[in-house]
């Protein structure tokens, strides 16, 4: 199983020099997963730099991953993980999610940089 990050979301959308890093995952979604945490960063980012029309088409390709919701379960995991390793509360859902699907976290996220189960990629 496979997640991408809301900073490989982007990149991919927006065909950032990175973009080629998150091919991979996102070419398979029968083992993508997609926190709709992620759903609402890259639909936020979206709408602010191009238009709605722009945004709605990226959540609609983001959706055809397996779409995760914060449950209560997760919620507890990820604060417990934010507190271990002082993550924001956006990336401890992720992390919570990629570990409790036993998933490849694929980021360009520094704060992620050191962790098992991570590829990632220094932004460009």
């Amino acid at each position: 199983m496979n997640i991408v990050d809301s900073s490989g979301w982007l990149a991919y959308f927006a065909d950032e020099p990175n973009a080629k890093n998150f091919l991979t995952p996102l070419g398979d979604s029968a083992l993508l997963v997609v926190p709709t945490l992620t759903i609402y960063e890259v639909f936020k980012v979206i709408l602010r730099e191009t238009s709605e029309n722009e945004a709605l088409q990226a959540a609609v390709a983001m959706q055809k991953g397996t779409v995760v919701d914060l449950s209560t379960p997760l919620a507890i995991a990820a604060s417990k993980l934010s507190l271990e390793h002082n993550l924001p509360m956006a990336d401890s859902i992720i992390l919570a999610t990629a570990r409790e699907f036993n998933a490849i976290l694929w980021t360009q996220d520094s704060d992620f940089k050191n962790m098992s189960n991570v590829k990632y990629f220094p932004k460009k």
